[in-house]
């Protein structure tokens, strides 16, 4: 992508409404352009990280068994009605009437509407489990929406919905979860730890939120510093070994973790000094199980292999993509901006022309440029003609995670410029060199 063609409109200022600094720089970045309170458009750049955010969710909820699928973002109020939590979910749900005036609203999540389409399509316990999940833009009314796409009213969510026959079926389909949003995570460059949480309006008695520590974090959490060091599964993690993923899942909760809500005062005074850990943390994720809550009012049932029918157990499990791009940057920048982890950064290679114009410098960037996309990395070129302070404040501030600088001077010696964008550490090679250090 040549920038002289690409639309990423730079801000040289720091908003004075943005509060905190993934705010601050998603805005100055030309990431995002608010349209109306708590409501975003993602411009190119920040849609290209969104992709990416969202791809490695796809490949793990894919890795865990789950099946995608796509829902309506607008949903029949009946549904809600139902289950018994149309007038109980509160006004954070958008509710509107179409031009026949029945009720519908603005789906803020979809327990209801996958439960209506299994029922209406799974009878047996031979079609048991099944999770299945899809990504949607979704709507919740906050009363108070703030800090960007960190907590606004429309954003992303990744879904995913659990049907067994038994707790014990669908306790397992728990533990598939936690270990593919630990896995998750980590892919993503964070450290996000599972915290026992309140299951707010969902519903059900067993929920865990994953939270990563950021000095501007909303609530405060706390936990056993041993976390942090602990291993994630592996990519052969065997996701139908129930014994497997069990022991997964009790090493992850084996110590003490709670979100404020959850909070033991005494259960945490009993960890020793030197290991307690109490900070601020930004939730990333939340799955639930929440048992019959849905299946029985809603009729959900299949046979089982007594002949009878039985309600399906359910879980939901929720990772936020739109808020996952804000954490991923109060996790990872410096004063001059962003640094993106390699596997979600915009582009992998930023190639700055410093002086365009010049055949030499034009031509070095150009087959550079050919090269490296050829070989599939996702480039940017700096063909501009701003000045060489503008172009780097530019790099370093969008966050790709390589530049490779070509000026005159190094130029006529076969050479060019490479800096790593999170160490700051520059290197000097030939031509060549550079292109095979990305090619190979």
């Amino acid at each position: 992508m040549r920038l002289s063609r690409y639309f990423m409109p730079i801000l040289k200022e720091n908003p004075k409404e943005a509060e905190i600094v993934s705010h601050r720089l998603m805005l100055r970045a030309g990431m995002i352009r608010q349209q109306s309170q708590g409501i975003y458009s993602w411009l190119p750049l920040g849609k290209r990280v969104l992709d990416k955010v969202n791809a490695i969710i796809r490949e793990e909820q894919n890795r865990a068994g789950a099946i995608e699928l796509s829902m309506p973002t607008l949903q029949s109020a009946e549904l809600w009605q139902e289950s018994g939590r149309y007038d109980a979910y509160g006004k954070e749900m958008l509710r509107i009437k179409d031009r026949q005036e029945r009720p519908m609203l603005y789906g803020p999540t979809n327990e209801e509407m996958v439960t209506d389409i299994f029922r209406s399509s799974v009878k047996s316990y031979k079609d048991l489990p099944l999770n299945l999940y899809h990504i949607q833009l979704k709507f919740r009314d906050e009363i108070r929406p703030r800090f960007g796409t960190m907590r606004s009213r429309e954003f992303m969510m990744k879904d995913a919905y659990s049907f067994d026959l038994t707790r014990e079926g669908a306790e397992h389909s728990y533990n598939k979860m936690f270990a593919a949003y630990l896995r998750t995570f980590d892919r993503l460059g964070l450290r996000a730890i599972p915290m026992r949480a309140d299951t707010g309006p969902i519903g059900g008695n067993l929920s865990h939120e994953f939270i990563i520590l950021a000095d501007t974090g909303e609530s405060e959490v706390f936990c056993h510093k041993d976390f942090v060091g602990f291993d994630i599964p592996g990519e052969n993690t065997d996701f139908d070994s129930v014994e497997g993923l069990q022991a997964i899942f009790d090493k992850w909760t084996s110590l003490y973790a709670a979100t404020s809500e959850m909070h033991d005062e005494a259960a945490f005074n009993a960890v020793p000094e030197g290991e307690r850990l109490s900070a601020r943390g930004i939730e990333v994720g939340h799955i639930f199980y929440f048992g019959t809550k849905y299946s029985e009012p809603m009729g959900a049932k299949v046979q089982g292999p007594d002949g009878k029918e039985h309600f399906v157990h359910m879980g939901s499990y929720g990772i936020g993509p739109t808020r996952l791009v804000p954490a991923i940057i109060e996790a990872s920048h410096d004063d001059n901006g962003i640094i993106w982890p390699a596997s979600v950064a915009p582009f992998d290679v930023v190639v700055i022309n410093m002086k365009a114009g010049d055949q030499a410098c034009d031509d070095t960037c150009e087959l550079i440029y050919a090269a490296l996309t050829k070989a599939g990395k996702d480039v940017l070129y700096d063909d501009t003609d701003d000045r060489a302070g503008t172009k780097f404040a530019t790099a370093d501030l969008i966050g790709v995670p390589v530049q490779i600088i070509a000026g005159p001077r190094a130029v006529a010696n076969g050479e060019v410029e490479v800096k790593d964008r999170k160490t700051g550490a520059r290197e000097t090679m030939t031509i060549e060199a550079a292109i095979n250090r990305f090619v190979a």
